[in-house]
């Protein structure tokens, strides 16, 4: 594909559609979204049809997916909710454990199963090392998963995934230009990290403070704009000044303002979560529309022996050792040792990783990219498939009930945030939540 620009909007035209396709397509049969948005980008790029060459939209192509990865994982921040010392104690110890425990034997997996060197082995072992909220929460959804165990599932991938991301791209800097040892590498790390985190406290925090004060207004509109451009600069600046540091930044900036009730979080929750899942629905067919067979064959059965290394081993260790004596019921402990689906970050990363191996040089870097779709492929499919009939034997699914219970509570919580920011009046916002009684005779 040549980048002529009527060639480039037919790129647009086709991924937006084919994801939307996806979308439709899993809503109507009950698919796994995520599966057949990968499906539709192999479909319609290099190992189908060969409509969508994503390296057609050269140096922009990593402006791209940085910024709708970011708007991913602002809104992934800005619900999150860690309710309970169980719940964040959990997190906490996962990612510990997981930074200490599961990027060894990714490593050796990745290096003797599936046959990548040493130090592209680390990389992969580091990419994959976070779940994907965009994954895990609409498996949550779609099972009536009973807390805590979806805010820890979430809770997990916001933090390991931007740590990964971040780890990853030091390993890979590692490998092309040898300019760190193992002591500067973790100095780095938390550099970029902490300078991601602070950067996204105090936009988040600046950004709450201004819409506070702004009038309401759910016309003009100018709040989500607002918003989304406090989020991209600070995003963009933080890529120029410490690379992958936007990726914390992001979730921190949405964290924070989630936690301001009265800064409008629930009108703006809504519109972000509808543009994130847009960015979803075009990022999954883009980046796998750059994956050939060819990186994929010869894996063979070793790339899913890795994998499944992965899967059946690596993660139910790891958990096992997180929730050592921790309030949860053995139930619990089993969804979270085989629920861990890796999403867009993962294939953003390793997209994003391959293109700078390829322009270097560097032998392996096809495997590599391969390697991590398999582990997404697989992953969510497998997972995907198996966590509803899993979750009902164990226990772990809300009544119907339940359901509805949580559900008012939301729509009560939502329109009292609604009403303090004078969007709705008080009595009405009251009245929608409070069903009707028939009258006394």
């Amino acid at each position: 594909m040549t980048d002529a620009p009527e060639r480039l909007q037919l790129l647009w035209g086709i991924t937006v559609f084919s994801g939307a396709l996806a979308q439709l397509t899993s809503l109507l049969t009950g698919l796994p979204s995520v599966v057949l948005l990968l499906a539709s980008g192999l479909l319609i790029g290099r190992s189908g049809l060969g409509l969508v060459d994503p390296f057609a939209l050269g140096s922009g192509l990593e402006t791209i997916v940085g910024l709708l990865v970011s708007l991913v994982l602002f809104d992934g921040g800005l619900k999150l909710s860690l309710p309970g010392s169980t719940t964040r104690q959990a997190v906490l110890r996962i990612v510990v454990v997981r930074l200490l425990v599961a990027l060894p034997p990714g490593l050796l997996a990745a290096h003797w199963l599936a046959g990548l060197s040493w130090p592209l082995a680390a990389v992969y072992s580091a990419i994959v090392l976070g779940t994907g909220p965009t994954v895990v929460t609409p498996l949550i959804q779609q099972m009536r998963l009973a807390p805590p165990l979806g805010d820890v599932l979430e809770g997990e991938g916001l933090v390991l995934e931007p740590v990964g991301a971040v780890l990853a791209l030091l390993l890979l800097e590692l490998v092309l230009t040898d300019r760190y040892d193992w002591q500067d590498l973790a100095l780095e790390l938390l550099q970029r990290l902490g300078f991601g985190v602070a950067v996204g406290a105090l936009s988040g925090f600046l950004l709450a403070v201004l819409l506070r004060r702004l009038p309401v207004d759910p016309e003009s509109g100018l709040r989500l704009q607002l918003t989304l451009g406090v989020m991209f600069l600070m995003f963009t600046g933080c890529e120029v000044v410490m690379p992958e540091s936007g990726l914390p930044a992001a979730v921190m900036a949405g964290v924070l303002l989630g936690r301001f009730a009265d800064t409008d979080a629930a009108m703006l929750d809504d519109l972000i979560r509808q543009l994130a899942q847009l960015a979803i629905s075009i990022l999954f067919p883009l980046l796998a529309a750059d994956v050939a067979w060819a990186d994929l064959s010869p894996l063979g059965w070793g790339g899913v022996a890795c994998v499944l290394t992965l899967m059946l081993l690596v993660r139910p260790v790891a958990m096992q050792i997180a929730t050592y004596g921790l309030p949860l019921s053995g139930g619990q402990k089993v969804l979270l040792s085989w629920l861990a689906p890796r999403g867009i970050v993962t294939a953003a990363v390793a997209s994003l990783f391959a293109l700078r191996l390829y322009e270097a040089g560097v032998e392996g870097a096809g495997a590599l990219q391969g390697l991590v779709f398999l582990t997404i492929l697989m992953t969510v499919g497998l997972q995907g498939f198996t966590a509803t009939p899993l979750a009902g034997p164990l226990g772990l699914r809300l009544s119907e009930q339940e359901m509805e219970e949580e559900e008012r509570q939301r729509e009560e919580a939502k329109d009292q945030q609604l009403a303090a920011a004078g969007v709705i009046p008080a009595p009405a916002a009251a009245s929608q939540s409070l069903p009707l009684e028939n009258p006394q005779p």
